[in-house]
């Protein structure tokens, strides 16, 4: 649940964040004469609702330094086969500009790749992935990531987040601005909604409306980690795939009993169960959906 949380309240609060700052700054007039002009408000919530998503994707790398404390490594270092393997990935998945590799302490099996775009990328693993799987296995998880910055994941994912933000800050203002409204006395509607019940319910609409299209912007998720599959057997081969996410899959009963499912860093080439009512929120598909789908493609 920790995971969940973090990764729907990072992105609302960024929106939340954007509206309490027009509404006090008076940015973005989309009220006259007591209505709502409506191409204002779409032009107004897309501009800040894809302004929220890339401030997020240009400090990713930076944040993922900052919160996760990943150490980078080079050629000189102890890690020498590390950073060999993923620039030959990334040289094989014709990437200009090779990613930056790092290492953070976490007992967790994991990995992940973030940046702002192919040519300034990050890719970093877990201290316990590096201690507990195969160089088969290793290479395995790493095609997968470097597939990612290949089909350039981060930018759609972006994207894709910044048109839903500007849905969620549309419906949330005018439905704001209507209950405020009848909030008012007839004499009082021509002067508008109260600017301080407005701005209040703008900020809740945002945080319901965003949790309730959290489900949409998973599912596309869900489909470009298909997608890096099917990049990372291309790059590391089939075979080196599906044992990375075997390993993944045969850690899966230690890693609820110890909780390191709960950890908010465990998302990237996370488990989804199957079962669970909150697949609809998981980034990830369910691994024994990943290891068929790759298996029935040999």
């Amino acid at each position: 649940m920790k995971r969940l949380f973090l990764f729907l309240m990072v992105n609302v609060l960024i929106v939340a964040s954007i509206s309490i700052l027009t509404s006090l700054l008076g940015i973005g007039h989309y009220i006259a004469h007591a209505g709502i002009q409506y191409g204002s408000l779409m032009l107004f919530c897309f501009i800040w609702g894809m302004g929220g998503s890339f401030i997020s994707l240009m400090l990713s790398k930076v944040m993922a330094k900052w919160l996760m404390g990943v150490q980078l490594v080079t050629l000189q270092g102890p890690h020498r086969n590390l950073v060999e393997t993923v620039h030959r990935l990334a040289r094989r998945a014709g990437l200009t500009e090779l990613p930056e590799v790092g290492i953070y302490q976490s007992s967790e099996l994991n990995a992940f790749a973030t940046g702002p775009s192919k040519n300034n990328s990050l890719v970093a693993v877990s201290s316990g992935l590096m201690a507990r799987m195969s160089d088969d296995e290793i290479e395995g998880v790493l095609s997968h990531e470097v597939a990612h910055i290949a089909n350039g994941d981060m930018v759609t994912m972006t994207l894709i987040q910044g048109i839903v933000n500007a849905f969620v800050m549309f419906f949330s203002r005018v439905l704001a601005f209507f209950i405020s409204q009848t909030m008012r006395g007839n004499d009082e509607r021509e002067q508008g909604p109260n600017p301080l019940v407005h701005m209040l319910l703008v900020l809740f609409f945002d945080i319901i409306f965003g949790i309730l299209a959290a489900p949409l912007v998973a599912w596309f998720s869900r489909y470009r980690e298909f997608r890096a599959d099917k990049g990372g057997a291309d790059l590391g081969g089939k075979v080196k795939m599906i044992a990375a996410l075997e390993a993944l899959k045969n850690a899966y009963p230690e890693m609820v009993e110890s909780k390191i499912e709960s950890d908010p860093n465990f998302k990237s080439m996370q488990i989804s169960s199957k079962g669970s009512l909150l697949r609809i929120f998981s980034s990830h598909p369910p691994l024994e959906e990943r290891i068929e789908i790759l298996k029935k493609s040999i």
